[in-house]
């Protein structure tokens, strides 16, 4: 049974793009207790949202784990897991979209805003994608309302 992540990064050490570019990441220099219990947990195939912290603050791609723990090469005393890239969420979801959607008021994201790998539930995580589609929608109707012709 697939299980759902959501993983946090600073665009300015390992933006999306780069990570799309490379085409697949170990996930590694994670070096809290909590979050490392998270990487060993999960398992090949797990969903994960890529999150950017401090600048952009919002989920701005989904990826796949595609290997799951092992010792990480940057200190073989904690565990990397390797993840590749699937799609960019476009519109990215904001933190502000995340606070005002009640159904998230219990996200590790928002309560525990330090940790760097958490897990999600499944309908947090599809409503998290839901949120960008909506998003786009009224963005996409917003504009189809303004265009007219003469």
């Amino acid at each position: 049974m697939s299980k759902y992540w959501l993983v946090k990064q600073e665009p300015s050490t390992y933006a999306w793009e780069r990570f799309v570019a490379d085409a697949k990441t170990d996930w590694t220099g994670v070096r809290n207790y909590q979050a490392r219990n998270h990487l060993r947990a999960m398992k090949v195939g797990d969903d994960v949202l890529y999150y950017h912290s401090v600048t952009g603050k919002a989920v701005v791609g989904l990826a796949r784990v595609a290997r799951e723990a092992f010792a990480d090469p940057t200190d073989p005393a904690w565990v990397a897991v390797e993840l590749v890239p699937v799609r960019a969420v476009q519109p990215p979801v904001t933190l502000e979209q995340i606070k005002s959607e009640p159904r998230l008021r219990n996200l590790a994201l928002l309560r525990q805003p330090r940790l760097s790998v958490m897990p999600l539930t499944r309908p947090e995580f599809d409503l998290i994608l839901r949120l960008s589609a909506e998003h786009a929608d009224n963005a996409e109707k917003r504009k189809t309302s303004t265009d007219y012709t003469d």
